[in-house]
């Protein structure tokens, strides 16, 4: 897996190229483990991921297993089976799930729990 990384000042744009699972995680994990103390912003630029499962779940809504106790984790540049994976997860687990942070231009529509 390529990975892509700038920073500029308190923010982090990380861009995985390929697809995201438990076999891909350990240089993701590392990426996050190197970001300098001073980045707040996380930005998941998800343009050239092609796939995720469970596992790109764990690893976008866990930045507190990083030791990044107040960072605030955005996505970009969503394709159809990420963002069918997030609203699925939020549709299923609405309080584990939360995309309307995650996402933060998301259509009320599309993140509210379905009845």
């Amino acid at each position: 897996m390529n990975i892509t990384t700038m920073i500029t000042g308190t923010t982090a744009r990380i861009t995985p190229h390929g697809e995201i699972d438990f076999d891909t995680l350990p240089p993701l994990h590392r990426v996050l483990d190197r970001l300098p103390l001073q980045v707040t912003e996380l930005l998941w630029d998800l343009e050239h991921l092609s796939f995720t499962d469970v596992a790109g779940l764990h690893l976008i809504f866990g930045p507190m297993a990083h030791g990044r106790l107040s960072c605030r984790t955005t996505v970009t540049n969503l394709r159809d089976q990420p963002l069918q994976l997030l609203l699925t997860a939020a549709d299923l687990f609405p309080a584990a799930y939360d995309v309307s942070c995650l996402i933060p231009h998301t259509p009320a529509d599309l993140t509210a729990p379905r009845a």
